[in-house]
Formats: structure tokens, sequence, C-alpha cells
């Protein structure tokens, strides 16, 4: 077929109205014609800003032009040298603002799907049980990372395959982090894409190890001083809600969007055949303009709410990807933007929010953050019929790892204080990364920071012990 070299290749997607009523996959990706004709239309630069917007700086052009060629598995093996998650980084990372925000052919035409082609690459080789390469030998030396999240995952990947002995520990009962319990399904499958991809870190060689709740379990100084491990990588991410504190928010039917996605997701609450309770609102209000929040607000819908998105800012200020708030639309999501609540209604009787009371916002002079800030109008107050309101308003790291680790230092936002470059905290041979260091942030930069610790942790392990190549 004739390629316009200026647009996109189309990707297929499931029609708004049905799959607002499941939870199967939005979008079904490209098959290898698409792939290969969307492929054909990089420019292959010498100078690839692409991969400067990558933060764990895939070879863009190089995978790009195997699959150009239909050489898959090579596309696979470039991939596999830089990112241990592609099939999730290829479903969730915010290309539009990355990679693709920065492709030479988006200037005069539509950016290359960098995206939908590493989504297609992993998913081939995953379907022909193709497995990323794991280091030849051992050196001898034995890490521990906490944390099974996107950065744990890959800072493990990433040593595994330079010979460490890694062994990573998850508090919860089962890996993936927040692409277990906090991505939806309908956008990031369990089974059948994260599951497997956290079965090609354990290839490398990395061991996992579940229920096991660092600073209460064992401490990081007993990892380090009884149990034999030379070097701790913290990704323990950043899973304590915060809360707007106005008056109502402890009433029945209030929840932070971790709890609610967590119940979904990870507990699987939205299965006839599972066991775990939740509370499914006819009219949900969802406070926060997120990614997050439109997670939560997509699943309440799919659960048979009427779903309204509450924002404090214009619609043009939305954090979310795009692509998120164009699918949230699309399936019925009502958007009420310029609007803060400021207490929640509860019915006297119940202790159950009935509602939730906002004030209309304008937009004034910009924040720290660069955007304008948004300033209440007096006078302007008005009642939305709710019986569950969700808080999608951010999260911070849980102290109890920090409060539990002699030498390790923190700021005032309570997250762990660790070098950009290389991950190195306050406390020798401690690195830390993530959410855990830079409080809620994308998949990507997780692990980006990831991988950059376990250069860190690379270059300080042969610095001590002279651990040769």
């Amino acid at each position: 077929m004739a390629v316009d070299v200026l647009k996109k290749i189309p990707v297929r997607e499931q029609d708004p109205h049905v799959r607002a009523t499941n939870f199967e996959e939005v979008c079904y990706g490209y098959n290898q014609e698409e792939a290969v004709n969307e492929a054909s239309r990089c420019l292959h630069c010498k100078n690839a800003k692409c991969v400067q917007g990558c933060p764990v700086s895939i070879n863009i052009p190089d995978f790009v032009g195997h699959v150009k060629e239909g050489d898959f598995a090579a596309a696979f093996a470039v991939i596999g040298e830089s990112s241990a998650l592609p099939a999730v980084c290829g479903r969730v990372c915010p290309q539009e603002s990355q990679c693709e925000g920065k492709c030479i052919r988006g200037i005069k035409g539509e950016a290359v799907s960098i995206g939908k082609l590493e989504r297609f690459v992993a998913d081939w080789a995953r379907e022909n049980g193709i497995k990323p390469a794991k280091a030849e030998k051992l050196n001898g030396h034995k890490v521990a990372v906490i944390g099974a999240g996107p950065a744990g995952l890959t800072c493990a990947g990433d040593l595994a395959k330079k010979g460490y002995d890694v062994t990573i520990f998850e508090a919860l009962h089962k890996a993936g982090g927040v692409l277990s319990y906090g991505i939806p399904e309908f956008r990031l499958p369990k089974s059948a894409v994260v599951d497997k991809e956290i079965e090609n870190v354990k290839s490398l060689g990395v061991k996992i190890e579940t229920n096991v709740v660092i600073g209460k379990s064992v401490t990081i100084d007993e990892l380090l001083e009884e149990e034999g491990y030379e070097a701790v990588f913290i990704g323990s991410g950043a899973g304590l809600p915060m809360f707007m504190n106005i008056p109502g928010e402890s009433a029945l039917g209030v929840f932070s969007a971790n709890e609610y996605l967590t119940r979904n997701n990870l507990m699987k609450a939205y299965r006839e055949d599972y066991y775990t309770p939740i509370h499914r609102g006819k009219k949900v209000a969802v406070v926060g303009g997120g990614n997050v929040a439109m997670d939560a607000a997509r699943t309440a819908l799919r659960l048979g709410a009427e779903v309204h998105i509450i924002y404090r800012r214009s619609e043009a200020e939305l954090p979310a990807r795009a692509e998120e708030v164009h699918h949230a639309k699309e399936e019925g999501v009502i958007f009420d933007t310029l609007c803060n609540p400021v207490e929640i209604l509860v019915d006297e009787e119940t202790g159950w929010a009935k509602g939730i009371k906002c004030i209309r916002m304008e937009l004034g002079e910009p924040d720290a953050s660069g955007r304008r800030r948004p300033v209440p109008i007096e006078g302007s107050e008005f009642d939305i019929e709710v019986d569950t309101v969700i808080m999608s308003l951010g999260t911070s790291p849980n102290p109890l790892i920090s409060s539990t680790t002699v030498g390790l230092d923190i700021n005032k936002r309570k997250c762990i204080i660790a070098d950009e470059e290389n991950g190195q905290t306050s406390k020798e041979a401690v690195f830390a990364g993530g959410d855990a260091v830079t409080g809620a942030a994308t998949v990507i930069l997780a692990m980006g920071a990831g991988k950059a610790a376990a250069k860190g942790i690379d270059k300080f392990m042969k610095d001590k012990y002279g651990i040769e190549e």
C-alpha cells in the first residue's frame, strides 16, 4: 500500500461504546504490515533527537530500521539493550512529550509512532518466545533491590545483565508495582503483558521475593550487615495518597485513587469470580487531572457509573496524556474544569457522601510549575450530586524505609535524597530512584532512574571490589 509519509498509520481500537462496558484492552496495536509501513516513515536522522527524548536512551532509529526491514527479532534485541519493559513502555509512556515530541518527521507532518512500534516489537517477541539476552556468567557479588515496580525491575534487569546476583524484595503479594495495582487492565493487560515482562526480567537470573516489607520484615541495614548484600537499590515508589483536608472527606464513599485502583487491578474487584468488595457508585466524582485520575474515572465508568472529572484548572492544563483524555471523553466521562471542591456533602443518617460542593475558578498568574494559578471566584459555589468521591491528588513515599535506615537523608517531602546521575544516597552502598526520590511521576522516568542507578551501583562495586568486565 502507498504510505503518506506525513501521516501516522492509524492504530485500531475498540469502539468507544463497546469498550466503556468492558475491561479489555482499548488499543489493538499494529499488525506486521502496519508496523513495517509506519517504520518506513522514519527519516533515520544521524543526530537522532528522538533518542535524546527517551529516558532510557533506546537506539530508536536502529530498532525502527529493523522493523522497516521486517527483522523484528533484531529490533527486539536493540530495544532489549536499553529497556527491560518494552511492552509496558509501548503502551503507557508519554511518547508525545518524549521521543515522538522530538521526532524530526513531526516538524512538517506527524511524528513517527515510536511507542506503537515498540509495543509491536515487544508483543511480537513475546508471541514468538524470544527472551532478552542474559549474562554469560555471574561475578559473585550480591545486590538487593527494594520494590518490584518499574524502577526496581529496570535496575535489577540491568545489573543481572552485568553478572550480578540480584534479589528483588516486594512488599505486596505480586510483583509489578504500579504496573500491577495502578494502571487498569484496559490500558495495560496484566497476565498477557505485565506478568510476561516480569518473567523476562526473571529469565535474566533476577530472583523476586514477595510479601517482604522492608523496615518490618528486614531492614536495609540488616541486608547489608547480616544478609551478605553489598549494595541496595531503593525503588519502593510513592504509595501514600494525598487528600485535600476539606470537610466531609472522611465520609463513607470517599476513596483515594490508590485504594480504588488497587482493589480493581491487583485484587480484581471488577470481576464477578473474585471475592473482593468494592463500592460501585452510581454517580462518581474524580478529583484531579492526571493519568491516575483518568484511570480511576474510566474504571468507575466501566463499573456502571456516571463519572465527573473535577479539575481546578482549564482543560489545556490537564497533566494527563492527551490520548487518555481523548479516550475518557470518547467513553462518556464528563469534564468539569475550572472547578475546585470545598466540601464533601454527607448524609447525616447514613454517613455516606451524597454530593460535592465546588467553587468555580479562573486562571491568574503562573505559579512555580509554570501554569497559571487557579483563583476562586467569590460566590460561585455549586453542588454536584454524587455518591462516591475519588481523590486523585498525587502520592508521596511511605516513610517506613527512611525511618528504619540509619544515615539515609530525606527532604521535606519525605522523599529520599539521591544523586540524579547515579542514584547514590547519603548512605554508602545504598542507591535510590523513581517515585521514592521524585514523588509520583511516570513509569518511564522511574525506569530511567533505575537504569542510572544500575550504572552507579556497577561503578561503585567495581571501584570497591575490583570487579573485572
